[in-house]
């Protein structure tokens, strides 16, 4: 049990005996039925267990309780209603809580007229008073407003804060783009053209091409592909859409240009896969295809998709140097990948196969809300 529910047993309780102790000690003039007069009181207290999730129905069950009890010849004032007027409120239910007061205070005369024969209406309206005062109830009403307008403007400055932290991020990652592509994408096309020229023209002629050279070529298609991988990384924004499963096909099509047999295998209902596990599962399978054509010397690789009723399974298979009982080097791409799935409280077995070539299992959980 929560401390919520600790807390509203303890009201349900605390507000029981409190009406209990004050029919006890008051003078009731009833008519012989003081015992359905306490099982009414009684009701109503402990009907405030659900103040939080019924209002309504509990501010109907409090407000019939005080009339039953007041007709019953128990002189208790409705304290239970009052916090039930002001859970309503908090709640937001202004005109049922309007409605069932005026109910309420139409019928507490008709009540007390029961309850003694010998009073006559003007007693029994002044005595209304004195059980159920109006400025009890506009506090009560006023308290339990109050209260929820502070629980609004909380919620709605947890929400700017938020946004205000989510769009200096974006304004962020878009700078260090703009940086990235400002002072490095210029001069590592230089490099990587002069050195594809200066291949060309050794080979051209018949010279051996150095492997110093061999190296600096390379190293330039490298790094170029690692910062467009980087810049399309950070430009993902409202303007340029993320990457999500849907863009997998593509992925493995770039692949297969590229020289590798790459299959792809979808089982399962898609359904509605929050955008977070959509980018995350996208994410995965272009580092694992990415470390394949970099590292693993593969010729094929296989990926498997499964949509499952509360998971996400993404499996990708390679036939690549990796030897099992090898352990794997935790690259900058694994070590993104863990993060990404461990964030989204999923699973991610990144290891050699015993058949050789190297294995990615991610698990991710769809349902977000749990």
């Amino acid at each position: 049990m929560n401390k919520g529910r600790i807390a509203d047993w303890a009201i349900a309780v605390g507000m029981t005996a409190i009406l209990l102790a004050t029919a006890l000690s008051g003078q009731n003039s009833g008519w012989g039925f003081e015992v359905l007069g306490y099982v009414s009181l009684v009701a109503g207290g402990m009907s405030l267990v659900a103040h939080r999730q019924l209002p309504v129905f509990v501010l109907y069950l409090t407000g019939m309780s005080a009339l039953l009890y007041q007709g019953f010849g128990l002189d208790v004032p409705a304290l239970a209603y009052l916090f039930a007027v002001y859970s309503a409120f908090r709640a937001g239910h202004r005109l049922a809580t309007v409605a069932v007061t005026v109910l309420l205070l139409a019928g507490i005369p008709v009540a007390l007229l029961l309850s003694q024969y010998q009073w006559d209406v003007t007693e029994a309206v002044v005595h209304t008073r004195d059980v159920l005062q109006l400025a009890w109830l506009v506090a009560a009403a006023a308290a339990g407003e109050a209260v929820r307008q502070a629980e609004r403007r909380a919620d709605e400055a947890e929400r700017t804060r938020e946004e205000t932290a989510r769009r200096r991020a974006d304004e962020e990652r878009l700078h260090i783009a703009r940086e990235l592509h400002d002072s490095l994408t210029h001069q590592i096309s230089v490099i990587k053209v002069q050195a594809e020229v200066a291949v060309h023209l050794a080979r051209k002629r018949g010279d051996p091409v150095p492997d110093a050279l061999l190296a600096i070529r390379d190293a330039g298609r490298e790094a170029a592909r690692e910062l467009r991988a980087t810049l399309e990384a950070l430009r993902d924004d409202d303007e340029h859409p993320r990457h999500g499963l849907d863009d997998i096909p593509e992925l493995v099509r770039r692949a297969r240009t590229a020289g590798l047999d790459a299959t792809l295998t979808i089982e399962g209902n898609r359904g509605d896969v929050p955008a977070t596990v959509d980018r995350t599962g996208y994410r995965i399978v272009q580092e694992s295809l990415t470390n394949i054509s970099r590292h693993a010397a593969a010729a094929t690789a296989s990926i498997r998709i499964d949509y499952r009723q509360d998971t996400l399974v993404i499996h990708v298979d390679d036939d690549g140097k990796a030897v099992s009982g090898a352990e794997p080097v935790p690259g900058v791409g694994l070590l993104g990948m863990r993060e990404r799935v461990t964030a989204l409280g999923g699973r991610l077995q990144a290891a050699p196969r015993s058949e050789g070539g190297f294995s990615v299992h991610a698990e991710l959980p769809v349902d977000q809300t749990s």
